[in-house]
C-alpha cells in the first residue's frame, strides 16, 4: 500500500473514478513507479497484456493553412517556400502504394487551406473510398471539419453528413491541444475554441462517427490544466461514448515561433499517460503514437497504461517539421519488436479495434 496517495490506491482497485483533485495530487507526486503500477493494473484489467497496433498509411494532404499557431512548424500561408496542395490526382498516387498489401486504413489530415473548397474534400473521399473499398479512412481533426463547415456555409452535422455519405470512416483526434482558454489566447488564438473542438466531436458521435482525443502536451501548461482537458474530454465520453482512444502528443519545438519553452523530463512523458490511464476510466484505449515520443519510451509506456502504439504510417510530415528525429515509418516486425520488447502481445486491430491478427 502506498501511504502518499493510499486513498487512491484503494479507488484503482474498486474501479471507481478519480477526481480532478486526485490526478494532480498525482502529477506532484514522484512515486513514478508506483503510478506506473496503478496505470498497469487498469490496463491490464482493461486490455490484457495486449498492445494493439495498425497497417496504415498518412497522408497530408496540404500545409498551407490560415491558422499561425505559435507551436506548429506544419503550416504555411499561400505563397510560402515550402507550401505545398496535393491535387487529387497526387494523393491517389500516395494511396496507390497501399494497394495489394495488407494497410486497412488511411489517415488524412492537413492544414486550413483558405481556397479549397467543399467539393476537393468529398471528391478526395469519395475517390479514395471507391478505389480502396475496404479500407477505412480516418480524415480531418475538428479543427478541419469546422473550417470545411465554414468555408461551404453549411452546419457541422451537415458537413459530417456529407463527409460520411462520400466515406468517411471516422476523426483523427488532433487540434485539441490543451482546452484551457487562456493558453489557447497565448499560442493559438486564431484556432477554434475548446468548446467548439468538443461540439464537432459531440456531432460526430452521434452521427456514428468515432473519433480520437489528444493533448499537445511539454510547452507550457500546468498539471491542472491537463487534468481540466481530461476532464472535459471524460464528461463529453460519458455523454457519447465516440472516443476510441486518447493520445497525448509531445510539443516538438524546432521551426516553431513558440520555440524551446520547458524541457519536458522524461518522468513527465511517464506521468502523463499513466495519469490519463487511471483518471479517463471511460477511454477504451490509451496510444502513444511512437514516431512522437521516440520509439524506446514508446516501449517503456505500454508498463506505465499504454496498449497501441498506433501503426505503420509510412509518411508523416507534421511533427518532422518541429524535429522529429524518428522513422517516418516502422515496418509490421518493427513494431511487433516494439510490443514484444515489453513483455506484450502484438495484436493487429482495425481503426475501430476490431482485432485482425494476434502474434
Amino acid at each position: 500500500m502506498i501511504e502518499e496517495f493510499k486513498d487512491i490506491e484503494e479507488k484503482v482497485y474498486r474501479g471507481e473514478r478519480l477526481s480532478e483533485e486526485e490526478a494532480i495530487r498525482l502529477f506532484n507526486s514522484n512515486k513514478i513507479l508506483e503510478i506506473g503500477y496503478l496505470s498497469n493494473f487498469v490496463r491490464e484489467r482493461k486490455n490484457s497484456n495486449r498492445t494493439h497496433f495498425i497497417i496504415n498509411r498518412h497522408i497530408n494532404y496540404s500545409n498551407i493553412c490560415i491558422n499561425r499557431c505559435k507551436f506548429c512548424a506544419f503550416s504555411k500561408k499561400s505563397g510560402d517556400k515550402g507550401g505545398y496542395t496535393y491535387t487529387i490526382e497526387e494523393i491517389m498516387e500516395k494511396a496507390e502504394i497501399i494497394r495489394g498489401t495488407p494497410v486497412t486504413e488511411l489517415h488524412i489530415v492537413g492544414g486550413l487551406h483558405p481556397d479549397l473548397k467543399l467539393d476537393y474534400y468529398l471528391e478526395m473521399i469519395s475517390t479514395l473510398s471507391k478505389s480502396f473499398p475496404g479500407i477505412h479512412i480516418q480524415a480531418f481533426t475538428a479543427v478541419e471539419i469546422a473550417h470545411i463547415s465554414d468555408i461551404s456555409g453549411l452546419s457541422v452535422e451537415e458537413t459530417l453528413i456529407l463527409l460520411k455519405d462520400a466515406g468517411l470512416g471516422s476523426l483523427p483526434g488532433g487540434g485539441a491541444e490543451v482546452f484551457d482558454e487562456k493558453l489557447r489566447e497565448r499560442v493559438c488564438p486564431e484556432k477554434l475554441s475548446s468548446s467548439d473542438w468538443l461540439d464537432v466531436a459531440r456531432q460526430a458521435h452521434k452521427l456514428g462517427l468515432k473519433s480520437n482525443a489528444t493533448i499537445l502536451y511539454g510547452f507550457t501548461e500546468s498539471f491542472e490544466q491537463v487534468v481540466d482537458h481530461m476532464r472535459r474530454l471524460r464528461e463529453l465520453q460519458d455523454e457519447t461514448g465516440g472516443f476510441l482512444s486518447f493520445i497525448p502528443l509531445l510539443y516538438h519545438p524546432d521551426n516553431t515561433t513558440l520555440g524551446k519553452t520547458r524541457n519536458p523530463s522524461g518522468l513527465y512523458d511517464l506521468k502523463i499517460y499513466a495519469i490519463s490511464r487511471l483518471y479517463l476510466d471511460n477511454f477504451p484505449h490509451i496510444k502513444a503514437f511512437w514516431i512522437m515520443t521516440g520509439l524506446k519510451i514508446a516501449e517503456i509506456l505500454q508498463n506505465f497504461g499504454v496498449d497501441d502504439i498506433d501503426g505503420t504510417v509510412v509518411e508523416e510530415k507534421i511533427t518532422h517539421s518541429a524535429g522529429a528525429v524518428t522513422p517516418e515509418k516502422l515496418s509490421v516486425e518493427d513494431i511487433k519488436h516494439l510490443i514484444t520488447g515489453a513483455g506484450r502481445i502484438p495484436v493487429q486491430r482495425d481503426t475501430l479495434y476490431n482485432y485482425i491478427q494476434e502474434g
